[in-house]
């Protein structure tokens, strides 16, 4: 804990002179997202706060903005802890990526489109894919879907899916066979990506729809068995 307390404390620079728990939350988001805090983990008001150097009440409100968002969840007389999915959670998850993600893909209208986004997460994917860093291969992942999200130029879709992705990868640090995980999608984001670049609309979705069935389908045989190591 002690070292992430300090990377934390490396972050108080972007809180600037308008400490808000918006701000404070868009941090701890961000450091849940990247499994500095995994699920399961007690989150200290005292320890956080220092090194964040806010108030409690200020990190109290962030808490709860993130509580709302489903990262966190109060336990009475115990805390405030990163929440750990259930399957069930996981299968809504999905089930939402499907109806935003290929929604966005059909709605796209006529190319061109602007796809330096995805072309930049792709080639984040393979350039981690050549060091062995599949942590940061699955990071390029969903820089790649939050790309392809923000296609649709819609700020509430994307502060949605924001929310939805930061969820997904609580899943992802449960499963914990990163490799396995992220490797195949790699291709099949160059897929999808050439399917737009050449107009092919119904192509992509087509793709996009197969690729978050086969990933559901994968975490889900993984992270059913993990948690049930767990418990």
């Amino acid at each position: 804990m002690a070292e992430q307390l300090k990377d934390l404390a490396d972050d108080r620079a972007l809180l600037g002179r308008t400490s808000t728990a918006e701000r404070v939350s868009d941090i701890l988001r961000s450091r849940i997202a990247e499994g500095y805090f995994p699920p399961g983990t007690r989150l200290s008001e005292d320890s956080i706060g220092g090194a964040l150097g806010v108030s409690r009440n200020t990190l109290r409100e962030a808490f709860r903005l993130l509580t709302h968002e489903r990262l966190l969840v109060h336990e009475l007389n115990r805390g405030v802890f990163v929440r750990v999915l259930t399957v069930e959670d996981v299968e809504d998850i999905y089930r939402t990526r499907r109806l935003v993600e290929c929604a966005v893909v059909r709605g796209l209208g006529e190319p061109p489109y602007g796809l330096d986004g995805l072309a930049e997460a792709v080639a984040e994917g393979r350039a981690a894919a050549r060091e062995g860093d599949w942590k940061g291969v699955g990071t390029a992942n969903i820089h790649f879907h939050r790309e392809l999200v923000a296609l649709a130029a819609s700020e509430r879709t994307a502060e949605l899916m924001r929310s939805v992705f930061a969820e997904l990868r609580l899943a992802f640090h449960v499963v914990d066979e990163p490799q396995r995980l992220h490797e195949p999608y790699i291709a099949r984001n160059v897929a999808i990506l050439e399917a737009l670049q050449g107009g092919d609309r119904e192509k992509a979705e087509s793709l996009l729809a197969g690729y978050l069935d086969d990933s559901l389908e994968r975490v889900v045989e993984v992270y059913r068995r993990r948690v049930g190591e767990d418990g």
